[in-house]
């Protein structure tokens, strides 16, 4: 998927009232500091030690951005047909076939298929290095030292981490900079497709049921995990719950949630409603807009884009609900007067006076982002030359500049600890198509002539004399790093010298822009992150203070848990079941005379007499989720797989900033829902054998 869209965020939306943490369950929790007394107290349930190291290490992370998890001993992971659909794009763009139309189905070990530039990353271990990162930064410093100073302590502590362990090694900042956390992962990087169902079935109802529930999806997909060219044998994976779940039982979530803004200040959601979110909801409809024409000239094309296109309509329709929260006044009242009572705390308690200005620094480092976000978004996020080719050139290009310097002085994405990753990526012999990315460009080129203005000194440059058309086209069909044989060529971790000669004119133009990218980059790092990052950092104190640790950090894409009990809601005076069964997706196709989206693939309407039709298919939980969670598994207290999360419904997309359990709620497909497809519909009796523990997998060998 297209690397700026990847953060398809479940946003929440609905006017409801916003429960606190003692009052509902609410929570995306550190698996380190889970909220043991409250589950205990309201549930009965015991989170052991024993029980949580189990579930964090069944659960897995797609670098593409999702979750899974491991449901067999010989490395079988489950994830949403969504999250893996990008993986089915590229090879079946390689074997000339549809597998996003037709579905792919591996049924022995020979025919799995490596996916090119897929990793998963298992969290071993947690290790607080908060103190350790916070006196590395001087009262005295300026923002530029106290980042760059920050930047060093952080990448020392990755690469001793890495020197020791060999682990994937990563410094995650928690509470906007309260706290820092060391996350080591085991990496795998041979993954295989195994089996994914039709897109049709996956992603049934389309646009029209995204974010709605009730929901009819069988939004699947499996892979598997390969070491030494063997699959991997995992100690720790999930077993399977054939009958899964019930109304009313409680149920825990386990995945990485992308991002939420919950402890934001008023100052910064009032940026992102009068500023932030109307300028992406504007790249957002442009882009739709633009890939849905381009599908509509060809089969060929549809096929091409539809990744992208799914990706940004899903994100489209999020932020949609969730500025729609930005601009609930129920919402923002909640917020104001959160904020109140930590400011009127600051100033009844003297050991607390240090956060007194800290949110007039945010609210200044606010100002300062809605100036220079058009400008960031552009030149150092790539909107405005959105091309595969151009990611590749301008990897290289800062490659050859980052990796000669020391570890702690590089840009982060160029950091010892991520180097493998980066590189597998940028060496993945993925399928390039010229037209794609001259249409993509095309349009960006003239999104960065509308933003920055025509007459720019920078945009004259870029455009060279030409239309955004003939640019494109010439820069597309002029590079060569389309081609994975050139960039090996280009790439050295040492640095490369040969990028610096280069006349690629992908290269060209990403070292045109490389220097007021970085310059705009700086300034954002320095005036805005770094300035909000010592506030919050205050802020949190404050909060300490006043609620005590019984809290939990906003999502940073790392482990979290949640949980809450299979509960329908009422919407409109109309009760919402918290189930769907199989029934109900042949009513629903036959009520739009199966028309797209709501046709049904060939084989199910063949398969149909073999299904029992009271199958639960889908269901809704309360536990609080957000993008990222795609793919999660939801178990039971037995730690058994009874579902899978693959979407919220449309109550809940204000989640990003505030929890309410009234009506939103997480979409999961049930457990005895995919046992009943694989077996009856699809014929995948040794897969349906290898999650439900009979003969292992060696029938598949």
């Amino acid at each position: 998927m297209n690397r700026l869209w990847f953060a398809l965020v479940l946003a929440l939306s609905g006017a409801a009232s916003f429960a606190s943490v003692s009052q509902a369950d609410e929570g995306m929790w550190l698996f380190n500091n889970p909220p043991r007394k409250y589950l205990k107290d309201k549930y009965g349930f015991d989170a052991t030690d024993k029980w949580l190291e189990h579930l964090q290490k069944s659960s897995v992370r797609f670098n593409s951005g999702g979750s899974g998890s491991f449901v067999s001993a010989d490395g079988l992971v489950m994830t949403n047909h969504h999250v893996g659909a990008d993986a089915l794009q590229r090879i079946g763009a390689k074997d000339g076939k549809d597998y996003i139309k037709e579905g792919f189905h591996a049924r022995k070990l020979a025919d799995e298929r490596k996916c090119i530039g897929m990793e998963l990353n298992v969290l071993m271990s947690m290790e607080d290095v908060t103190a350790r990162v916070k006196a590395a930064v001087k009262p005295d410093m300026k923002p530029d030292e106290a980042a760059r100073a920050r930047r060093a302590i952080m990448a020392e502590i990755e690469k001793e981490s890495f020197d020791k362990t060999k682990l994937r090694s990563d410094v995650v900042t928690l509470y906007q900079g309260g706290q820092f956390h060391l996350y080591r992962y085991k990496k795998y990087t041979d993954v295989r497709i195994v089996f994914a169902p039709e897109q049709q079935i996956a992603f049934f109802g389309g646009d029209p049921d995204n974010f709605e529930y009730p929901r009819y999806d069988l939004d699947i997909t499996f892979f598997r995990v390969y070491e030494n060219d063997k699959p991997a044998r995992i100690e720790n994976h999930l077993k399977w719950s054939k009958n899964g779940c019930r109304e009313g039982e409680l149920v825990f979530v386990s995945g990485h949630p992308g991002r939420t803004d919950r402890l934001n200040t008023v100052a910064e959601l009032e940026y992102l409603r009068d500023t932030g979110f109307p300028f992406l909801m504007q790249r957002l409809n442009r882009l739709e807009v633009l890939l849905d024409v381009y599908s509509e000239r060809s089969e060929k094309n549809r096929t091409i884009a539809k990744d992208d296109l799914f990706g940004i309509a899903n994100s489209r329709k999020a932020r949609t609900g969730g500025l729609a929260g930005l601009l609930d006044p129920e919402l923002m009242a909640q917020k104001i007067a959160g904020e109140k009572k930590l400011q009127e705390a600051v100033k009844n308690n003297e050991k607390l006076k240090d956060a007194t200005d800290a949110w007039k620094k945010i609210a200044t480092a606010q100002k300062v982002r809605a100036q220079l976000i058009r400008r960031y978004t552009m030149l150092e996020a790539g909107a405005g030359v959105n091309s595969e080719l151009f990611h590749f050139a301008r990897t290289l290009l800062r490659g050859s500049e980052e990796l000669p310097k020391p570890n702690g002085e590089r840009l982060r994405e160029f950091r010892d600890s991520g180097l493998d990753s980066l590189e597998e990526e940028l060496l993945a012999d993925q399928k390039i198509f010229p037209e794609y990315e001259i249409v993509k460009l095309t349009d960006s080129l003239t999104f960065l002539c509308a933003e920055l203005g025509f007459k720019n000194p920078l945009v004259q440059k870029v455009l060279a004399g030409k239309s955004p058309q003939q640019r494109a086209t010439e820069l597309v069909l002029g590079s060569k790093l389309a081609e994975v044989g050139v960039r090996k060529k280009l790439w050295d971790r040492k640095g490369s010298q040969a990028v610096k000669a280069s006349k690629d004119p992908m290269i060209q133009l990403a070292r045109l822009l490389d220097q007021p990218a970085r310059e705009v980059r700086k300034r954002m790092q320095n005036e805005v992150d770094e300035v909000k990052q010592q506030a919050y950092a205050e802020i949190a104190k404050v909060k300490y203070a006043v609620e005590g640790d019984s809290t939990y950090p906003d999502a940073t894409f790392t482990l979290r848990l949640a949980f809450g009990p299979v509960k329908g809601y009422e919407e409109k005076g109309k009760k919402i079941p918290a189930m769907t069964k199989f029934a109900g997706l042949y009513e629903r196709s036959k009520e739009h005379n199966n028309k797209p989206p709501f046709d049904l693939p060939p084989r199910w309407e063949e398969r149909k007499s073999k299904l029992n039709l009271q199958t639960p298919m889908n269901f809704v939980c309360t536990a609080d989720i957000i993008g990222g969670n795609s793919g999660s598994p939801v178990v039971n207290r037995d730690n058994e797989v009874v579902g899978i999360i693959f979407d919220g419904n449309i109550q809940s997309l204000v989640l990003d900033f505030a929890y309410s359990e009234k009506e939103a709620r997480a979409v999961s497909v049930h457990s005895a829902g995919i046992i009943e497809a694989l077996a009856k519909v699809y014929d995948a009796t040794e897969l349906v054998n290898e999650l439900l523990g009979k003969n292992g997998q060696s029938s598949r060998r």
